[in-house]
């Protein structure tokens, strides 16, 4: 695997490691560590959102279920 797509991995795990906080405690890890809106927090969500759309890519271009059919 590529470093990018290792960095992607890992950002979209701790993405969806937010989101799972969010979705049973109500917390957000995120806003209470850099603030809700601030530049930083915002950077973050940019990144894990590049990384979903980069993990998408990769799945479509390097299907590892391809072989399977």
């Amino acid at each position: 695997m590529k470093i990018t797509t290792i960095i992607a991995f890992i950002l979209v795990l701790v993405g969806a490691l937010v989101w799972l906080l969010v979705g049973l405690f109500n917390f957000n890890l995120v806003a209470l560590i850099f603030g809700v809106g601030s530049v930083v927090s915002r950077i973050i969500y940019s990144l894990v959102g590049v990384a979903a759309l980069w993990m998408l890519f990769y799945w479509a271009m390097y299907n590892p279920f391809r072989h399977l059919d």
